[in-house]
C-alpha cells in the first residue's frame, strides 16, 4: 500500500531501467533485506540521491532471551487473568470458607508473579550489561 504523494516535485514519475551484475544485484538485495528499504527500487534511489540507508543489526546471541522474555510475559498475562477470575470469586463467595479458599488460591498466584519478575530480573539485568558493553 503505497501513501499518496501531494506534491508534484515528490512524485516518482521518471522511470529508469538498468542492468546489474549479479554481485552488485546480490549486495543490494542484502542491503534491502537488513535496511528500512522495501524495495529494490527503494534502495537504488536512495543510492542515486545520497540518502542515508538505516542498517537493521539483528543479535543473534539476544534470540534465547528475547523467547523467554516473550514467554514470561505471556505467563504473567495468564496468572493476571487468573488472579482476576479468583478476586471476582472472592468477592461473590456466599460464606468465609468459601472466601478463604479463594484466597488462598489467590496468595498461590502471587507467589507465581513473584518467581516471574525475579527470573525477569535478572534477565534484565544481563541483557543491560550486554548492552552497556556494546555501547
Amino acid at each position: 500500500m503505497k501513501a499518496k504523494v501531494d506534491n508534484e516535485d515528490e512524485r516518482f514519475t521518471h522511470p529508469i531501467r538498468t542492468r546489474v551484475t549479479k554481485k552488485t544485484y546480490k549486495r543490494m538485495h542484502e542491503i534491502m533485506q537488513n535496511s528500512n528499504c522495501r524495495s529494490m527500487g527503494e534502495v537504488a534511489r536512495k543510492i542515486l540521491s545520497r540518502e542515508k540507508i538505516l542498517m537493521l543489526n539483528r543479535d543473534a546471541s539476544m534470540s534465547g532471551p528475547m523467547e523467554e522474555l516473550t514467554s514470561i510475559r505471556k505467563e504473567l498475562k495468564s496468572i493476571g487473568v487468573n488472579i482476576n477470575q479468583q478476586t471476582r470469586h472472592f468477592h461473590t463467595a456466599e460464606n468465609e470458607s468459601q472466601r478463604a479458599f479463594y484466597f488462598m488460591r489467590t496468595s498461590d498466584l502471587y507467589k507465581n508473579v513473584g518467581q516471574k519478575v525475579d527470573r525477569l530480573l535478572v534477565l534484565v539485568s544481563k541483557l543491560s550489561l550486554k548492552w552497556l558493553r556494546g555501547s
